[in-house]
C-alpha cells in the first residue's frame, strides 16, 4: 500500500504562487496515477489535476487549466502542483492521490465511489487573500 505525504502548502497573496509536493512510499510509484484533489469548506472535494503514470499524460479541471501544472519526477517517487496566478476561489485543503487506473477515468470513478477511490495523503492548506 503507497503512503504519501504532501507538503508546500500556506498563505499567499492572490496573483501569487505556491508549489506543492507529494513523496510517495511503500510501493512502486510508477505503478500509479498521481493527482490532487481540493476541497473548501462546505464544497464537495473536487478533481484538480491529475498525471499518468510516467507523466506523458495529464488531465486538468477548467479551473486550473492554464494556471496549473503537474509533474512527477519517478527517481524521486514525487508529484508536484505548480500552482500560479492563485486567487482567492483556490483556498482550499489539497490532496494527493494515487491510484492506478488511468487519469481520464479519474473524474468519473471518483464521482461513483467518492472516498473508496484511491489512496489519499493527509492534505495541505492553501489560503490565498484577495
Amino acid at each position: 500500500q503507497v503512503q504519501l505525504v504532501e507538503s508546500g502548502g500556506g498563505s499567499v497573496q492572490a496573483g501569487r504562487s505556491l508549489r506543492l509536493s507529494c513523496e510517495a512510499s511503500g510501493d512502486t510509484f510508477s505503478d500509479y496515477a498521481m493527482g490532487w484533489f481540493r476541497q473548501s469548506p462546505g464544497q464537495e472535494r473536487e478533481l484538480v489535476a491529475a498525471v499518468s503514470w510516467r507523466g506523458g499524460r495529464s488531465h486538468y479541471a477548467d479551473s486550473a487549466k492554464g494556471r496549473f501544472f503537474i509533474s512527477r519526477d519517478n527517481s524521486k517517487n514525487t508529484v508536484y502542483l505548480q500552482m500560479d496566478s492563485l486567487n482567492p476561489e483556490d483556498t482550499a485543503v489539497y490532496f494527493c492521490v494515487a491510484d492506478p487506473l488511468d487519469p481520464l477515468h479519474w473524474q468519473n470513478t471518483f464521482a461513483r465511489i467518492k472516498y473508496h477511490f484511491g489512496t489519499w495523503g493527509q492534505g495541505t492548506q492553501v489560503t490565498v487573500s484577495s
